[in-house]
């Protein structure tokens, strides 16, 4: 039976309540969290951590409400209240003024109630530490101070599992996507897999392993994890559709899309929209990978009626809303910029939000297809509206985010250079765009660039007659991005044209391999790719 079919099977089985009592059949992994709260509390209290391991945000806060009401004493409750408050850590941006708001509620809940143990109130004060003094700290100090208070509370209590568990998390949480080093990614990576060696049920052991080794080089580590999250804990939205992380970075694309599919399900089942739409983005990505450019145009054509019931404000899964916002945007560009269906690409129409970086994708997206289209005003005037986003970020603080526009200001100026024949202005820029993103690591919030900075050097380079250089671009594309089909394709073109006819084979028979059950009539490059290999 097939990943998606054995997760919708389980999903069957019985759907969670929002009571905050736990329903029959539900499957949310293991964990055993222990408190001082009062026996009526711990099962409540066990269940939304439970929900909280799978970024179940929401469902997780009204755990803890029925944890409450079962122990008014119970302090840890409002810890838990105070961490879900906080939202995805690995989603880039600043965390909202109602945000911060609910999370200092909650602290100063639990500190009133007074925490019944110097272990419970290190826990207390350590997501304390998110919360301090937003307005004179800068968030990524906070986040720092609350990864060295859990260092602490992991040292001081070697015996409980969950403060190493939410110990690694921090790590993971602190690194900056500057760092390719990925010291505390391994170490993270090494708590959580010899804790999960013993507790194989536990669904933050899974769903951190995947989060710790999401960077091209360490992603092959997380493969037995992502193989098992969505087992643990098919409840969960997200524990659904994270293994696709796992499954993006390794070009494993059939598993992405149906892992994705049943997070989509049990993301609409739940209302959790934003989840849904960020599902959505994911198994786009992968339809395209493996030309099946039908089917993702299927789930381009249903974001309408998923947008009518979207709210950005919402607080729900692991996905905030402007992960939502992100996906309504990144899905049709990429399904234009994949294709290179550059006249659609071009005609894209932006829709303003509160964040700018969303706005960006669109403006980015009709920048390359003007410039590919030959109409180097439109491309202009695209490449001319991503400066004031990227200014925006900066402002606001949003520097993951502004660099990320900056990375497609320059790639797109590249290819406006081209299109008004400035050829040594148009490669000097390709270059230094790839370098920028050679530079950082994309957020979980994406499965991948809309167009990678390297392979738009190739396929530039490829435009200019340097098929060499070219293939230099593709291979190193193929690094980070395994198996993507425009990588590929233009591997197989630039070893053609540089004459290297194993290499152009090579290419040619992994490109056809990959899109096996790819749409007919096959994209030109495929067709080609096809008759190189002799399939």
């Amino acid at each position: 039976m097939k990943l998606a079919a054995r997760i919708v099977a389980v999903l069957a089985l019985g759907v969670p309540g929002a009571s905050g009592q736990e329903p029959a059949h539900e499957h949310l992994g293991t964990v055993s969290f222990e408190t001082s709260c009062l026996p009526a509390a711990q099962k409540e209290f066990d269940r939304a951590v439970a929900l909280l391991h799978s970024f179940e945000f929401a469902p997780a806060i009204e755990g803890f409400g029925a944890t409450k009401r079962a122990d008014p004493a119970c302090a840890p409750a409002e810890w838990g209240i105070a961490l879900a408050a906080w939202g995805n850590p690995f989603a880039a941006g600043a965390k909202s003024p109602a945000q911060l708001e609910r999370g200092r509620e909650a602290v100063a809940r639990a500190r009133a109630v007074a925490p019944k143990s110097d272990r419970e109130r290190a826990y207390v004060e350590a997501v304390a530490e998110l919360y301090r003094d937003p307005e004179t700290r800068d968030q990524q100090a906070r986040v720092v101070a609350y990864r060295d208070a859990l260092a602490t509370l992991a040292a001081a209590h070697p015996e409980d599992m969950e403060a190493q568990v939410f110990y690694a998390l921090a790590l993971a949480q602190a690194v900056p996507p500057t760092d390719k080093t990925y010291a505390d990614l391994l170490k993270a990576g090494a708590i959580l897999e010899a804790l999960f060696a013993t507790h194989p049920d536990h669904p933050g052991l899974a769903h951190y392993i995947i989060h710790s080794y999401d960077v091209p080089p360490l992603a092959g580590r997380a493969l037995d994890a992502a193989r098992r999250y969505a087992r643990i804990a098919p409840s969960a939205p997200h524990a659904l559709h994270m293994p696709s992380h796992t499954f993006t970075r390794l070009g494993y694309w059939q598993d992405s899309i149906e892992t994705n599919i049943a997070s989509a399900a049990a993301a609409r089942r739940d209302g959790a929209t934003a989840e849904e739409l960020h599902a959505s983005d994911y198994q786009v990505y992968a339809y395209l990978q493996l030309a099946q450019d039908a089917a993702a145009r299927r789930v381009l054509e249903s974001l309408p009626a998923i947008a009518a019931r979207f709210d950005a404000n919402a607080v729900g899964s692991a996905a905030p809303g402007v992960a939502g916002v992100f996906a309504m945007a990144a899905i049709p560009a990429r399904v234009a910029l994949e294709r290179g269906a550059w006249a659609e690409a071009a005609r894209l129409e932006p829709h303003p939000s509160r964040f700018p970086q969303t706005e960006a994708i669109t403006y980015f997206a009709r920048a390359l297809g003007a410039a590919r289209s030959g109409d180097a005003a439109a491309a202009r005037a695209a490449v001319a509206a991503l400066a004031p986003l990227r200014e925006g970020l900066a402002a606001a603080r949003e520097s993951y985010w502004a660099g990320q526009v900056e990375i497609q200001w320059t790639a797109a100026s590249a290819w406006l250079a081209l299109a008004e024949g400035r050829k040594d202005d148009a490669l000097a820029g390709m270059r230094a765009a790839a370098t920028l993103e050679d530079a950082t690591e994309k957020n979980a919030m994406t499965p991948g660039p809309l167009a990678p900075a390297r392979e738009l050097l190739g396929e530039m380079l490829l435009e200019l007659g340097q098929p060499g250089s070219a293939l230099e671009a593709f291979a190193a594309t193929l690094k980070r991005e395994p198996n993507r089909f425009r990588a590929l394709a233009g591997a197989f073109r630039a070893a053609t044209r540089s004459g290297d006819r194993a290499a152009a084979r090579d290419y040619a028979s992994r490109l056809a391999t990959v899109c096996a059950h790819a749409d007919a009539p096959a994209r030109p490059e495929l067709a080609e790719a096809r008759r190189a290999a002799s399939f």
